[in-house]
């Protein structure tokens, strides 16, 4: 590998269903990048913290069209933490495909390539985590991103009814409310959410309904 040729540290790469966001449902290829610059208190993926292989971005580019996917997702860890994660994203939009990035919104957005769909992920107050988001992303979402709260108690609703309204996020794009994974009744946030006419779209991680919540790969 020349010494000037893009690379990423890479933990996996595998075809699955997409779990959540405005696309869940749809086949996807799934680009997990090593390296988090955050630590949640209900990470899941705690593994992709320095688990991985380096490899060109053509070698990850190739192993993506293989697949025959047309939808596919750079996610981590946090995938922005790796520079050339822009590099990646601009060559799978060169194919043609549907790119969706997953980044918790700590890190600028605004150095990704045009066409990306960018998926916010502010992190609320149960995360440990809520005092590292960079407010100015905002100003940088378009019509074709998303944002994302997940919720693990009554506070981080409330906190993140309070961002929504703030920042007016439903006019600049899609929001998603979710539920850390066994911390808080979905009907509990579905019924605060009808109380509230709150604009935002509820989800459910549909990969931990299909397959056991604790397995990788999917």
């Amino acid at each position: 590998m020349a010494v000037s040729e893009p690379s990423l540290v890479v933990n996996e790469v595998y075809a699955s269903i997409q779990g959540e966001s405005s696309y869940a449902g749809l086949p996807c290829v799934f680009v997990r990048l090593t390296g988090c610059n955050l630590r949640c208190t209900y990470c899941d993926t705690a593994y992709a913290f320095y688990d991985g292989e380096r490899r060109t971005v053509a070698s990850v580019v190739e192993l993506v069209r293989s697949y025959s996917i047309s939808l596919v997702e750079i996610t981590g860890g946090e995938p922005l933490v790796q520079k050339d994660c822009a590099v990646l994203a601009q060559q799978l939009l060169d194919l043609g495909l549907t790119v969706l990035i997953e980044t918790a919104g700590a890190l600028p957005i605004y150095a990704l390539p045009a066409g990306v769909i960018r998926i916010m992920d502010i992190k609320c107050p149960s995360s440990g985590e809520s005092d590292k988001v960079d407010w100015s992303n905002i100003g940088h979402l378009t019509a074709r991103d998303e944002v994302k709260f997940v919720i693990g108690n009554r506070e981080d609703y409330d906190w993140a009814r309070g961002v929504i309204a703030k920042h007016a996020l439903h006019e600049k794009c899609a929001v998603l409310m979710s539920t850390v994974f066994g911390a808080v009744s979905s009907k509990d946030v579905v019924c605060w959410m009808l109380e509230d006419r709150l604009p935002a779209r509820f989800q459910l991680q549909l990969h931990k309904y299909i397959w056991d919540p604790k397995e990788r790969g999917v």
